[in-house]
């Protein structure tokens, strides 16, 4: 069995500890950012290659340190052709779907306007590589807006239980201004999920969510709501500090988070296999933040990596939400 699979029967059982934490590697940049996606080859000074990010996807596999995958349908496919997973514990997941608050490419302005629904993926194709998929909604605050973004939702639903394929829901921040500031952009965020799924039966229920860090007292309101039903997992934004990663996964899970989903925060780092293992350990308290950044450093030096930024700046929390 797939350790997801093992480690959500716990959570929904009641029975979850640290060590059922679920961590994903979101490698499905290049349905957003496109060609930077696969991050820069630092010895060489260019980005790397859809092959380098292919084998960087196969490195974290095989550590057998992530639950989950997450992948575009190109990438997956050309990973299937590999049998990467097939007798792998970690479980694919494709991005279905590619709203335009995502697009990030490099001179584009998408983001600062309100999503637009997309898919670039198809079902019935993703559907043979695997029984899991990601599908994304942004809230606006803007009835004309939202009505597109959640009537895409329900006929994805439809279509998605009839191929028999399982969904997670990502829950981004709107990128403008809604009118809403901290807390209160917390709540309404809160409120919209709950709002959405009130309407879903288990048929059709997300798997967990995977939606903005915005703060411990909205974290806690959301994951005490219905803790065995509705799971929610968390998405790591910009790469930050190495202790922003740390603090960001141990103090969402201290406030009821059960999934994290990093892309930036594990593809950019100049050590990716070693940062998820410091991951785990900081989630497991068998390691505090500080701690688990010297060690990532210490790693970095014995390994002869040049740290993109001195301890001394790699140490301190940068993410003002997590402060």
């Amino acid at each position: 069995m797939k350790t997801l699979d093992t480690k959500l029967a716990k959570i929904k059982a009641g029975k979850y500890r640290a060590q059922d934490f679920i961590i994903a590697d979101a490698k499905d940049g290049d349905m957003g950012f496109g060609r930077a996606a696969p991050g820069p080859k630092r010895e060489e000074n260019r980005l790397k290659t859809k092959p380098e990010y292919l084998a960087a996807m196969a490195e974290m596999t095989k550590s057998g340190l992530v639950d989950i995958m997450l992948v575009s349908a190109s990438s997956a496919e050309a990973l299937n052709k590999q049998k990467l997973f097939a007798k792998s514990k970690v479980t694919p997941a494709i991005r279905l779907n590619d709203t335009t608050d995502i697009w990030s490419q490099r001179g584009g302005s998408y983001k600062e306007q309100p999503s637009q629904p997309f898919r670039s993926a198809r079902l019935s194709e993703s559907r043979k590589m695997t029984d899991l998929g990601l599908y994304s909604v942004t809230y606006s605050n803007n009835v004309n807006h939202d009505m597109k973004t959640l009537q895409a939702y329900s006929a994805f639903r439809e279509e998605a239980h009839k191929a028999r394929m399982r969904h997670f829901l990502e829950v981004f921040n709107p990128a403008f201004d809604i009118g809403l500031r901290g807390a209160d952009l917390g709540t309404f965020i809160n409120d919209c999920i709950v709002r959405t799924l009130a309407g879903v039966t288990s048929a059709e229920f997300p798997v967990f969510l995977k939606m903005q860090y915005n703060g411990p007292r909205a974290m806690e309101e959301l994951a005490s709501y219905d803790p065995l039903h509705l799971i929610v997992g968390i998405l790591g934004g910009a790469r930050g500090t190495t202790r922003d990663t740390f603090e960001l996964a141990s103090q969402a899970e201290n406030h009821g988070a059960r999934v994290a989903l990093f892309g930036r925060k594990i593809n950019f780092a100049e050590s990716p296999v070693k940062l998820v293992e410091l991951m785990r350990a900081v989630i497991e308290n068998d390691l505090t933040a500080k701690e688990a950044v010297k060690a990532y450093h210490d790693h970095m030096t014995k390994n002869r990596l040049t740290p993109d930024r001195p301890l001394a700046q790699d140490i301190e929390i940068t993410d003002m939400v997590l402060k």
